[in-house]
């Protein structure tokens, strides 16, 4: 078909789609002539069209991962829905436990002073603290009293963003986790990553109080306060919240710093301040501050006083802190580097040694050991005298004892009526805790038992100038069979007086005397001074075979220096109550009974001064006053003694081996002998010049003791008991009952 009009273009259909192309809507405009509001209508109708394809292409369309997306955002979303609503849950959950806690805690001032045990603080004859024992508690402190060093120490040392957060720091916690991971172990074992704030409610047991009657002891209640269990810890962040809720930052603090244990039973920085360094917690420097706060993570590892040099590393690394958080300057930094803190005199001197041990074994458990109130104990102990015991046994072994030597003395210091000045129980003094030789070892005495033996004849009227013949003698014990004591020499010294037989420490004779006047004499004489161990009635009790202490010697050695009377060893005078004006308890010894008679104790009393002068004690001889005392050595020299007094002090001196390993080249007059002599020249020193109690024997007494040859048998004071053989039983038997009806007699009228 032609075309019939001129102009008229092709003949076609209309599209069924738009151009999708901006050429072909440029184009169809321009043959249509449409206007420019018509072109802007198509542009707009191509948009809605392009749309759906966009939206299309960012869900993935098709494809291998479309579907994966997919499910992954609504896990995601799945996942949200439900978070929030748990966790707006347990935000009402956490809020109402911490309202709860809020409304139990107390004032801040009434959680200062948390101790369930109280505190036992002891004072010297002169009333000045020597020896603290349980929890001492040293006062309250505040942030606003304490010396600044040591509160910038504890916040650069356990929690340096302690006023930023609110009782809890998950990057803390976070950091905890990932040291305790790295070092191998689970994220809530080692480091906790507790701030103050927790740790102030473990200390308060997330206020929980001690009850004795739910926990065996408090050690077992506090484990369980520490406990680090997920659930525990929860409760720590609750309680903690609640307290930075009720409490400023200070009062939080503040509770800290009372009651945090710092070892040896301090309570607070207050009280470790005056046990380690003798000052109040406002005084102490930059390095002492460390120190102290660098107890926090172990007290009992790094008390000054288990181990000073330990601890002072420790503080190193602390000040190294407090220089980082720009407490210290560098110069500070160094300087409490250079000089670092050290334990004082007199703290290192109150760990009480062993007299402070050996007054709270004397004294009720329930006003000692495990007392819940704050307890005042005056002794009897003296500073001067402890020094003087300690400086004694140091030098001796310095100077006398071979390098490396495990051989261990103890002494012991005491007054003639039995007041216990000083006592050493070991070669290691500034100590707590620790095994005594003076108090709890039991051994075998020697010939520092024969005094009671001559105390025994002495007292039934025979002189130091009685004789008794030193001879081989075979005695035949009941069960045992013959028996033949020896002397230390081996020889035989023939016809001798009490007193040389004394002074030279003859055996045999000691055995004949113990036989003539009886065994239950020697045993009563002794027992009366004040051994209260068992003591074997058998011949070889004469040569001290039997077992007893250091303390029990050196008391009824006292006795002998009374004049006769009987003594009981004490340490305690006065024991009260902080605050209160009466006492509870008083002094619990003292001089007791008679034991001997006054003559027969000032004869003896001459005799065991011979000791000194000419027999086996000459080394203990002082250079211008006079003493008296006794050696002893056991069997096979594994115990060594030397016992005795001056006018003043009665001094007990024993040395050996706590495995029984026997001494090498020493008996009682030797090293023994030595401690004596230096502790009774410092003991002495400066003190007026005391006369003996004692009474030399009458010129012309000539007694004979059994196989003596006398011609009578009669003691001096002419008394008509007979003195016979030791074999003589039938005899034996009326002395004794003779003897029995006495004592009787005695004990009825006083006589």
């Amino acid at each position: 078909m032609s075309r019939t009009g001129k102009g008229k273009g092709p003949l076609r259909a209309d599209r069924r789609y738009p151009a999708s192309t901006a050429t072909r809507k440029r184009s169809t405009a321009a043959k249509t002539g449409k206007s420019p509001a018509v072109k802007s209508s198509a542009k707009t109708a191509a948009k809605r069209v392009r749309k759906p394809a966009r939206r299309t292409k960012r869900s993935g369309g098709g494809g291998f991962f479309g579907p994966i997306r997919a499910l992954f955002r609504w896990i995601l979303r799945l996942i949200w829905s439900i978070g929030w609503r748990v966790g707006a849950v347990l935000g009402v959950v956490v809020a109402g436990a911490v309202a709860f806690v809020y409304n139990t805690l107390p004032d801040a001032t009434a959680l200062i002073d948390g101790r369930a045990r109280g505190s036992v603080t002891m004072m010297d004859d002169t009333g000045e603290v020597f020896a603290w024992r349980g929890d001492q508690f040293g006062g309250m402190i505040t942030t606003d009293t304490v010396s600044p060093h040591l509160k910038n120490a504890i916040i650069s040392t356990e929690d340096r963003r302690f006023y930023s957060h609110f009782g809890v720091s998950p990057r803390g916690v976070a950091s905890a986790i990932r040291i305790n991971l790295t070092e191998g172990r689970s994220a809530l074992s080692g480091h906790g990553g507790s701030t103050i704030t927790q740790q102030t409610a473990k200390l308060l047991c997330l206020g929980t109080p001690y009850d004795p009657s739910e926990w065996k002891s408090e050690t077992e209640y506090e484990a369980d306060c520490r406990r680090g269990s997920l659930a525990r810890k929860i409760r720590e962040a609750i309680y903690a919240l609640a307290m930075e809720a009720r409490y400023t930052k200070d009062e939080i603090l503040t509770i800290y710093m009372n009651r945090a244990y710092l070892g040896a039973g301090a309570r607070g920085f207050q009280a470790a301040a005056q046990r380690y360094f003798g000052k109040s917690a406002a005084e102490v420097n930059p390095a002492e501050a460390a120190m102290l706060a660098g107890l926090l993570v172990a007290p009992t590892r790094y008390a000054p006083t288990s181990n000073l040099e330990r601890s002072q590393e420790r503080a190193s690394l602390i000040i190294g802190l407090m220089e980082q958080e720009d407490y210290l300057t560098a110069a500070e930094a160094t300087q409490a580097r250079n000089a670092p803190a050290q334990l004082s005199e007199a703290a290192e001197a109150r760990a009480g040694g062993y007299f402070a041990d050996w007054v709270m074994e004397s004294v009720p458990s329930f006003l000692a050991s495990e007392t819940t109130e704050d307890v005042l104990i005056r002794t009897t102990f003296d500073s001067r005298l402890q020094r003087a015991a300690e400086g004694a046994m140091q030098t001796v072994f310095a100077e006398k004892v071979r390098e490396g030597s495990k051989a261990q003395a103890a002494i012991v210091v005491m007054s003639a009526d039995g007041a216990v000045r000083a006592m050493v129980g070991g070669r290691k003094t500034r100590v707590s805790g620790q095994f005594n030789r003076a108090t709890q070892a039991l051994r075998q005495t020697g010939s520092a038992f024969k005094p009671f033996i001559y105390a025994a004849a002495l007292d039934l009227g025979y002189s130091p100038n009685s004789i008794v013949v030193d001879e081989p003698m075979t005695l035949n014990v009941p069960g045992s069979g013959p028996w033949s004591p020896q002397n230390y020499t081996r020889k035989f010294a023939g016809r001798v007086t009490l007193t040389e037989a004394l002074a030279d420490s003859l055996n045999i004779p000691a055995v004949k005397v113990s036989e003539a006047v009886g065994r239950d004499a020697v045993i009563a004489v002794a027992t009366g001074f004040g051994i209260s161990t068992k003591i074997d009635n058998v011949p070889a009790m004469a040569l001290g075979t039997s077992e007893t202490t250091l303390l029990q010697m050196t008391a009824a050695y006292a006795g002998i220096l009374n004049g006769g009377s009987s003594v009981t060893p004490y340490g305690l005078t006065e024991l009260k109550l902080l605050g209160d004006e009466s006492a509870l308890i008083g002094q619990d010894g003292g001089i007791g009974e008679r034991v001997v008679s006054q003559s027969a104790a000032r004869q003896l009393v001459w005799m065991m001064h011979e000791v000194i002068e000419s027999g086996t004690g000459r080394r203990a001889k002082l250079d211008g006053r006079p003493a008296a005392g006794k050696t002893g050595t056991t069997s096979a020299a594994r115990d060594a003694w030397f016992v005795g007094f001056t006018g003043e002090y009665v001094v007990g001196v024993w040395m050996g081996y706590d495995d029984n390993t026997p001494l090498t080249g020493t008996t009682g007059g030797g090293l023994p002998a030595d401690i004596w002599r230096e502790t009774m020249v410092r003991v002495n020193d400066g003190l007026p010049v005391t006369p003996l109690p004692m009474d030399p024997p009458s010129n012309g007494s000539d007694n004979r003791l059994a196989g003596g040859g006398s011609s009578d048998g009669q003691p001096s004071n002419g008394t008509s008991a007979p003195l016979e053989d030791f074999g003589n039983t039938g005899d034996r038997i009326v002395r004794d009952t003779e003897r029995a009806i006495t004592n009787v007699l005695k004990s009825l009228f006083g006589g």
